[in-house]
């Protein structure tokens, strides 16, 4: 059985919560920084595409201009039991008219740093797009 590790940063970004929350919930928001190219099927089934990979995701819950919540479709047994998730969260601060992205990143890469550099990158792909 792998050995999953839930992972939480945040990230400030200086671009308001209603303009932030498709890039996090959308397939084509997401495509413009999260994957290199990002599908949703009638059944409501996000694809992934990262170079040659691919993996399948839904979206279980979603607050309009608060979080998405993505849940990983299973490949093994363990991911039945145990499945992997990541979910955005959208946190304004009014005084400072910036908006907080709080990330938590539950999958079996157990590698903080390895975490740390994956999120970096795309926040900043992220942060290029929104010009945040």
């Amino acid at each position: 059985m792998s050995q999953k590790k839930l992972y939480t940063t945040d990230y400030e970004l200086h671009a308001s919560v209603r303009m932030l929350f498709p890039y996090i919930s959308s397939a084509t928001g997401l495509s413009e920084w999260f994957a290199d190219d990002v599908t949703i099927s009638p059944e409501k089934v996000f694809t992934f595409h990262w170079d040659h990979e691919k993996q399948q995701a839904i979206l279980v819950s979603h607050r309009t201009n608060h979080f998405a919540r993505f849940e990983f479709l299973p490949e093994t047994e363990d991911d039945k039991k145990d499945p992997s998730y990541f979910e955005i969260r959208l946190e304004a601060d009014e005084l400072t008219q910036t908006t907080f992205l709080k990330i938590f990143d539950y999958s079996d890469l157990n590698d903080d740093t390895e975490s740390k550099e994956l999120w970096d990158g795309l926040i900043t792909r992220l942060k290029g797009v929104v010009g945040g």
